[in-house]
């Protein structure tokens, strides 16, 4: 099937596909894109767009790098997959020793999972096998935050905010976890104690029962888009010391550089017993995650009742996925990353922060190269979707959020086009 035009694009993709987060409504909006250079998308019908979501925050070096294009074929040509039960190859076993040394220090043992979710679920049963490994099978809940998001599987959604997540209408056949109050101070705010008490609560009260506490470490993400106080994260590593719970990190969104340290734990100085890693990883080329922990956790699983850990994904350590990861992963320790996620953020400050003016607009806020818009009212994405495809730019915003989170090499020019279609909505929206 040869399908050189749009139309026919379309009208196929809306006959047979359904797409993420998404009625079948044939008249949402959808646009088709033909190839994707740097930090644009071409459309079928020749338009460009700037790509303000990085593909869902994973394209961090721009589309169709030479880099990474190069190592894939490199790859193809020696082995595309083998199976990981009882083999090895050699772009795993550099992976992860690239991640050992870039994650915080601590973390020794790498599990390679296929998505950000399944990398979460992988934690999930870390923290319950070392549990019943150490003889407290009764630690058998999980400790989340409100306003968290944890991914779409049915353990990860059952740490997702169980009343304003977007998972509410499963919360039925979810397993029942518990829940902290959302931190409470901002990333740039004064550290304020009472931020802590509904955890230190929940803690001193049900630590009987609490395997571990799960945390996206500074940005609360898909819940939200908040960014809270670095010492809100050191304060949960010495409560979980203090009651015998496992600390998990879920970085998957902040890892690799996008709040402008390489990990976010590096904000608070911590590092997790499992953190779980994705997006980023491979930039944007394959789907790949991981899940790391300390000895501790892994040798106490191994000498539990299984004496392993009961997870093996068929496309495990994927050897594409690993090449292209760790081409990935050079390409950005050998850029100037941290120069280039610092202007980002200055820029985004100084165009976002003037919306507040705007009626519709309830608060401004950016973080590393996290830019956020929050309105007081849920956007109509028939509306503001093609507003900003009409302005060359390419955002998908959720809820009440307007929000980008570009690709580390965007240009200031593109991320000024970006901010100016943003402050076109939220004018728009305010009259």
């Amino acid at each position: 099937m040869n399908l050189t035009s749009g139309e026919d694009l379309l009208a196929l993709d809306r006959t047979h596909i359904w797409h993420p987060y998404a009625s079948t409504d044939p008249t949402a909006p959808l646009y088709p894109v033909a190839s994707a250079q740097g930090c644009e998308l071409e459309l079928y019908d020749g338009r460009r767009l700037i790509d303000g979501m990085s593909s869902w925050w994973c394209v961090i070096h721009g589309y169709n790098r030479p880099e990474l294009n190069e190592a894939l074929t490199r790859q193809t040509h020696q082995m595309a997959h083998v199976m990981f039960g009882g083999l090895t190859h050699e772009p795993a076993v550099t992976l992860a020793k690239k991640l050992v040394d870039l994650t915080p220090q601590g973390l020794e043992k790498v599990f390679f999972a296929d998505s950000g979710s399944v990398s979460v679920e992988v934690a999930i049963k870390m923290a319950l096998q070392y549990q019943m490994s150490q003889g407290k099978a009764e630690k058998s809940r999980i400790l989340s935050l409100r306003k968290g998001y944890h991914g779409d599987t049915l353990g990860a959604m059952s740490l997702c905010d169980p009343v304003t997540g977007m998972h509410h209408l499963f919360q039925a056949i979810l397993p029942q976890q518990l829940f902290a109050d959302a931190p409470a101070c901002g990333v740039r705010d004064p550290w304020d104690p009472a931020c802590l008490d509904s955890l230190k609560e929940l803690l001193h009260n049900h630590h009987q029962t609490i395997a571990a506490l799960i945390v996206e470490p500074i940005v609360q993400g898909a819940g939200g888009m908040r960014f809270y106080h670095p010492q809100y994260l050191r304060e949960s590593r010495a409560l979980c010391d203090q009651f015998d719970v496992l600390l998990i990190a879920d970085e998957i969104a902040t890892g690799f550089g996008r709040t402008g340290r390489m990990f976010a734990c590096e904000h608070a100085g911590i590092t997790p017993d499992i953190l779980c890693l994705g997006k980023a990883l491979t930039g944007g080329y394959m789907t790949l995650a991981a899940t790391l922990c300390t000895n501790k956790v892994a040798d106490g699983i191994c000498s539990g009742e299984a004496g392993v850990l009961m997870h093996g994904p068929t496309f495990m350590a994927n050897p594409l996925a690993c090449a292209v990861a760790n081409a990935s992963l050079d390409l950005l320790c050998s850029s100037p990353w941290q120069e280039r996620v610092a202007r980002i953020e200055q820029q985004l400050i100084n165009e976002l922060s003037p919306l507040e003016k705007y009626q519709a607009v309830k608060e401004v806020r950016a973080f590393g190269a996290i830019g956020v818009v929050e309105l007081h009212e849920p956007v109509n994405m028939k509306v503001v979707v093609p507003r900003l495809v009409e302005q060359g730019v390419w955002l998908r915003p959720f809820g009440r959020l307007l929000y980008t989170m570009p690709p580390f090499v965007i240009s200031s020019d593109q991320l000024s086009q970006i901010t100016a279609a943003m402050a076109d909505i939220c004018q728009f929206l305010s009259q």
